[in-house]
């Protein structure tokens, strides 16, 4: 099972060895550094498995957390999306009654990827925060501090919009899948649809979005000349826009002929959970 921890929301995710989603459920649950927490979220986790057909072949709980994860101390050293630093996933791990694993989100959402098929890629994660991570030599890469990722918060236009990490102009505030939603809409459906009906406000936003998402991508490619995959939950729906997007990469590089590096996430929701779920499918096949 995965579980995909946000500010406000829970994603809850089984699946088979097959690599399959079984099940999935989203609930409206805002985070707490409380004890309580932790009780509620093994409660709601235990009803989400209630129907399973063998529940003692369950191998395990991965929790994907937005925050930077110390695995040996189980510490979220920093979350600015969770507003905790320093924070003991002890607690949280005690609440389960069965194996669990933590792991940063959009690290997770790499691995939810068949990391077989890219030698060196990069996963750029576009929820309501903008997350990435790196596989080098089929391999995480997290950085010397764990940091390795955080392309939300380079700086893509300087002195604009004031992002929630403190500073002003980051990726985040303009490549977000809340960049798209705020103000109108209370979820990315919402807005696609409107998107999909010729709403005209929502397709300045979407041109507009376009422009910046490609910017960032082209400094991605000039940075790191390795494949880049669109993932989160804007990721899912981009499948559909490569066209217009793919022409606004092309303005901004000068150096590729084409975008055959840009791939779609194989997930188009609850990524980052089923990458946490298949941790144990490594620690399993690891020891066989």
């Amino acid at each position: 099972m995965g579980i995909r921890i946000t500010a406000n929301h829970v994603g809850m995710t089984l699946v088979n060895m097959r690599s399959e989603i079984e099940k999935t459920e989203r609930v409206r649950m805002k985070f707490s550094q409380e004890i309580s927490y932790c009780v509620e979220l093994a409660s709601l986790a235990k009803k989400f498995l209630g129907d399973m057909d063998e529940p003692d072949k369950l191998l395990g709980i991965g929790i994907s957390i937005p925050g930077i994860i110390n695995q040996e101390q189980h510490l979220v050293v920093k979350s600015h999306a969770l507003q905790i630093e320093n924070y003991s996933l002890n607690f949280l791990e005690q609440a389960f009654s069965c194996p669990v694993c933590f792991e940063n989100d959009a690290n997770a959402a790499m691995l939810a990827e068949d990391i077989n098929q890219y030698q060196d890629a990069i996963y750029l994660s576009l929820n309501n925060t903008l997350g990435g991570a790196f596989c080098i030599d089929r391999k995480l890469f997290a950085g010397q501090n764990r940091k390795a990722g955080e392309f939300g918060h380079m700086i893509l236009v300087p002195g604009g919009r004031k992002c929630y990490c403190g500073k002003k102009g980051c990726a985040d505030a303009y490549c977000a899948a809340s960049a798209l939603t705020a103000g109108r809409y209370e979820t990315l459906e919402q807005f696609m649809e409107a998107l999909s009906h010729g709403n005209s406000e929502a397709e300045k936003k979407w041109a507009e979005y376009l422009d910046h998402l490609a910017v960032l991508i082209s400094n991605l490619r000039m940075a790191y000349d390795m494949d880049i995959i669109l993932g989160g939950e804007v990721g899912g729906y981009l499948a559909d826009h490569m066209i217009p997007l793919g022409e606004k990469v092309m303005e901004y590089n000068g150096f590729d002929c084409d975008i055959r590096y840009l791939k779609n996430c194989t997930y188009r929701k609850e990524a980052s959970a089923v990458g946490a779920a298949k941790h144990f499918f490594y620690e399993l096949i690891r020891n066989i």
